[in-house]
């Protein structure tokens, strides 16, 4: 880290001298450290510069979403090193720099050093404030309470408290006044309520959360109160909630989030005041300036791209290599080759079907012979897409860098459809719970409100239309087995396969390469010892139409009209199961294994807008089916 540039975690006596201070209170607390002989970074006082006269303008440079502190192959390069240049390139201004949350995870790096990296960048960075997000918990509480003490600037949280201490979780504060070139700014720090369900290492229960315009205006007015002329809420939720905030938090005048991944500059329509999101991955940032008129502050506001034209800053570069070489040692090793391009776009991940999410969705049901995969497109982290080729354990765990426990539960049919709802209840916000999926196929309808979106009668688990009250085998994430990013209806499943019974996500996907490399004999030694290659699912629709038709035939159709409905269905469903299993020709499977192995995962008509002509297209295909086609 960079404990060489200021103190170590603080003792007990100063962890509560900083929490029982306020800004109000800023010269009693700067006595007592003073007191008690603590060296110690001047938290409430950062960037505090004012020689008695008041600048006409004054700058301010924002980010937010950091994850890669390496530079990236293709422009814009990036990179912590290059973009300490390119915000140094402003110094002359003497810039405050104000940060929107998430740096300590995820990335490859975070998985082996919790993002340690990130303390050194933030404080070489010399930040003025910053708010929290969702994937600064990601190791734990612990963990960002020992980030915190060590960094050299504030972190807010202004709306979130932690019910254990009565404190602002992650012992933030609410807020912040900052007196610059003769300005006095206040800060507030505001979360949304979407993202505290995620956090794997916070109990929900054991939080407060004030919803983000209520408490935002509160604190605002008290700021006003304090003597700041200007409050700028730094915020970490996604574009509608920032809108909603600018639109009815008339005390805020600025407003400078995080969460999308998006470089965003949006002007409220009831009173022109901004919301700007700057990027993320140390790709760009924003630079602010804010000009005093007459009755008002005009902000201007430039865009920079973090390119090649800016050279690394070297003191940074050799900081951060340590790391780099902790990593590299096991991050360039060949797994494989895909013959497509995949698509990890957030903007297509959090929407619609990708080719990315099917391949990993396909290869969960495989290694674990479930019926189906649930995915949360929030554990696909790349944010781009991967190029044909080679493909290393670098870009495995870029796209899966967190190590994400699989689990397979017992779920009734109706469950599935409870989840799948959730799944797309935000859409289209770019919204992590929207569901990647393997095994099973469905339509939804944008325009029918949360919660009755899904096509319930169309749906299919492999090829037969699903049965509320049957039970599947479900593979998905551990995280999401307890409930978490809306998925309630999965924690009281009962578990079939547990965290130590299934792979970890990223090792699956590792194990199936090697399986692709012992089917082409390409592996040290011959084996038959591998992880299946095609879905079970798959291998059950590869029957022939004749023996299909042979399943018909044997049923008497005035006989089964005699039986109860569910006792009929059941009974072709069990028939057609059996001969499933026993007439899978070898060549078939053989097919569907050359075909897995070809690496090209396509688009398949998984997750399909719900139009008027798809579901009447849909609905003959279920009708000319037969009766084997209407089980549900």
């Amino acid at each position: 880290g960079d404990e060489g540039n200021h103190s170590t975690a603080p003792n007990r006596k100063r962890r509560m001298l900083l929490k029982q201070a306020s800004i109000s209170d800023k010269d009693v607390y700067l006595e007592n450290l003073e007191n008690e002989n603590i060296a110690t970074v001047n938290l409430l006082n950062k960037s505090v510069e004012n020689n008695g006269t008041r600048a006409s303008s004054i700058t301010i440079l924002h980010f937010n979403d950091i994850y890669n502190v390496e530079e990236q192959p293709k422009e814009p390069k990036a990179g912590a090193a290059r973009f300490k240049t390119a915000m140094k390139s402003f110094q002359d201004r003497k810039p405050l720099i104000f940060f929107s949350g998430d740096a300590l995870a995820p990335s490859i790096m975070s998985t082996f050093t919790k993002g340690e990296q990130m303390v050194t960048v933030m404080n070489d960075l010399d930040i003025s404030c910053a708010v929290y997000g969702n994937h600064d918990f990601d190791h734990g509480l612990e963990r960002i309470l020992d980030v915190r003490a060590r960094s050299n600037f504030p972190w807010l949280m202004s709306n979130v408290y932690d019910n254990e201490t009565n404190r602002p979780l992650g012992d933030g504060i609410e807020t912040h006044i900052i007196e610059h070139q003769g300005w006095k700014i206040g800060l507030v720090g505001l979360v949304e309520a979407e993202w505290l369900e995620t956090l794997s290492t916070i109990n929900p229960e054991n939080v407060t959360y004030v919803d983000y315009v209520d408490k935002g205006r509160e604190l605002a007015q008290q700021l006003r109160n304090q003597g700041c002329e200007y409050i700028i809420a730094l915020t970490h939720f996604r574009t509608p909630n920032d809108i909603r905030l600018a639109e009815n938090a008339e005390e805020i005048d600025l407003f400078l989030g995080g969460h999308d991944h998006d470089y965003e500059i949006i002007k409220v329509d009831n009173n022109d005041k901004l919301t700007i999101k700057s990027g993320t991955d140390f790709r760009e940032f924003s630079v602010l300036t804010l000009t005093q008129e007459e009755s008002s502050v005009k902000v201007d506001v430039e865009k920079v791209v973090v390119d090649s034209q800016f050279e690394p800053d070297k003191q940074l570069a050799d900081a951060l290599s340590v790391f780099e070489e902790k990593v590299n040692e096991n991050m360039d090793l060949h797994l494989g080759a895909f013959k497509v391009d995949l698509d990890g776009r957030f903007s297509s991940i959090r929407t619609s079907e990708t080719n990315v999410g099917n391949f990993v969705c396909d290869v969960m049901v495989a290694s674990t012979n479930s019926d189906l995969a649930i995915l949360n497109s929030g554990s696909l982290r790349s944010d781009r897409i991967h190029t044909a080729g080679e493909f290393k354990v670098r870009d495995l765990l870029t796209i899966l860098p967190m190590m994400d426990p699989l689990v397979v539960i017992d779920i009734t049919g109706e469950k599935i459809l409870e989840a799948l709802e959730n799944g797309v209840s935000k859409y289209p916000k770019l919204d992590g719970r929207f569901p990647q999926i393997s095994g099973i196929r469905f339509q939804f309808d944008p325009n029918s409100p949360p919660g009755s979106r899904v096509i319930r009668d169309l749906v299919m688990i492999g090829d037969e239309y699903i049965e509320p009250d049957s039970k599947y085998r479900l593979v998905t994430k551990a995280y999401l087995a307890n409930g978490k990013d809306g998925y309630t209806c999965l924690a009281d499943c009962a578990i079939l396969q547990d965290e130590e019974q299934c792979p970890m996500l990223n090792s699956a996907v590792q194990n199936h390469f090697e399986a692709v490399k012992i089917h082409d004999g390409k592996s040290k030694r011959p084996t038959s010892h591998r992880q299946n290659l095609v879905l079970l699912s798959r291998r059950d629709s590869r029957i022939c139409p004749n023996e299909v038709s042979l399943v018909n035939k044997k049923q008497d159709n005035s006989e089964a009209r005699k039986k109860t409905g569910r006792e009929h269905w059941t009974t072709l469903r069990t028939v057609r199961r059996t001969l499933s299993y026993i007439k899978l020709k070898k060549d078939c499977i053989e097919e569907l294994e050359n075909e897995a192995c070809k690496m090209s995962p396509k688009l398949e008509g998984r997750i399909q807008i719900a139009t008027e002509e798809l579901l009447q297209k849909l609905r003959a295909e279920k009708a000319a089916a037969g009766p084997i086609a209407e089980e549900s």
